[in-house]
């Protein structure tokens, strides 16, 4: 460091130094081996290996994540200005990667992928909708807004308002209150309308999904509607329905959309209409693993496409053995179906679930199945929720397309 500094110190060890240096920004309490200067928690403090200045980052004692770092440049100062040029440079980001209309409906904010760890934005038109998980950024929120709105209004796209999804339970490890609602008090409607790949969604702000839309599928639902031409697409955990209701833009021949929350087929079929696509889908309120179990029973092979989209079976290593067992299920029984000839679209949205164990799970299914996998596509999740190599934690949406023969 050039100068002395006036932030508590932590020194670590010597595994959670290479860990920063090779890019991870996370220092777990048992990593930290003495505390000089009493930090309070929310506070940023200073981490050394020895007397070899490591980076510079958030501190919480409550925390298993004790230290999240946000820089690794000694001479950055904390301040507005701070604040305002790491905003400018992940919108920046976006505005090369996400062109013309993806910009208005994208992810601005992705936690660790953008030196902001335990932070997500995500914009819906002029509403921004936001997601804090780190006491420290907590604490300098009206900065971090300040400068949200700052960027957007010198762009000529400002924003209406900022609506805060706090009620993650990750919030509690941290010491946070959970709450949702308006910043600064203000008072507009929840619901508002996107428009994704040329199809109108209604947008729940405060009571969706996430921050009310998922928005990573975004260009896997192009890939998926790209092969659904004259198909019979069986479209299953739909939710808002946008996989099937780009299949049906597609061309698809018919589309069936099936969800166990009636709520969420309300929602789609509401969205199907808002396009005037009610007449190419159905939709079907129940267990996707039911449903596809009477289907085999009945040996019911209607459809040519099936689409799997499940929630994340997984939020632990502790589970993932069990989470394998389901993902194998719906898979093998999806391949079972598909007649010789028929395709697969496949995902899981689980870090845990890498990609390793997804593949591996997927040819046990084909082996199980007695078919073989012809793979058309391998995505993952948009570029506006990017990946960092060297945090692998940011990495966690595979996505494959096949055909079965």
């Amino acid at each position: 460091m050039k100068s002395e500094r006036a932030f508590p110190k932590l020194i670590i060890t010597s595994k959670a130094a290479r860990s920063l240096k090779n890019g991870h920004p996370w220092v777990y309490a048992d990593e930290i081996t003495s505390i000089e200067g009493a930090p309070s928690d929310g506070v940023i403090v200073d981490c050394f290996e020895g007397t070899s200045w490591q980076g510079a980052g958030f501190y919480n004692s409550k925390s298993k994540i004790a230290v999240r770092i946000i820089s690794r440049n000694s001479n950055d100062v904390f301040d507005e200005k701070f604040w305002y040029r790491r905003i400018l440079y992940a919108v920046k980001y976006r505005m090369t990667v996400m062109q013309g209309d993806d910009f208005l409906c994208c992810r601005l904010i992705h936690g660790e992928a953008d030196q902001m760890p335990g932070f997500t934005c995500d914009r819906y038109g002029d509403i921004a909708v936001t997601q804090i998980a780190c006491l420290g950024l907590e604490q300098n929120k009206d900065s971090i807004y300040k400068a949200l709105l700052t960027v957007f209004e010198e762009l000529g796209q400002p924003l209406k308002g900022i609506y805060e999804r706090n009620e993650l339970a990750l919030r509690e490890k941290e010491g946070l209150e959970l709450y949702k609602g308006w910043y600064g008090g203000a008072d507009y409607p929840c619901i508002t309308e996107i428009i994704e790949n040329g199809i109108k969604y209604s947008v729940d702000v405060e009571n969706g999904q996430k921050t009310g839309f998922f928005l990573d599928q975004k260009y896997n639902r192009q890939a998926a509607a790209r092969i659904a031409k004259d198909k019979n697409v069986l479209d299953c955990f739909t939710h808002t329905g946008s996989f099937g209701l780009n299949c049906a833009l597609g061309g698809a021949k018919h589309v069936t959309s099936v969800d166990i929350s009636s709520q969420a087929i309300d929602m789609a079929r509401a969205n199907a209409v808002r396009n005037g696509l009610e007449n190419k889908i159905d939709y079907v309120c129940e267990d996707v693993f039911e449903l596809l179990t009477k289907m085999a029973e009945k040996k019911d092979h209607s459809f040519d496409y099936i689409i799997l989209d499940p929630p994340a079976f997984t939020k632990s290593r502790q589970t993932v053995d069990s989470a394998g067992r389901g993902y194998k299920e719906i898979n093998l029984k999806a391949m079972k179906l598909l007649p010789r000839g028929g395709y697969l679209a496949t995902c899981s949205c689980s870090h845990f679930m890498t990609d390793e164990l997804f593949r591996k799970m997927l040819s046990a299914a084909a082996r199980d199945a007695s078919v073989s996998l012809r793979q058309i596509e391998a995505r993952t999740q948009a570029p506006d929720h990017p990946i960092l190599w060297n945090v692998p934690e940011t990495d966690y949406l595979k996505f494959y397309i096949f055909q079965v023969v």
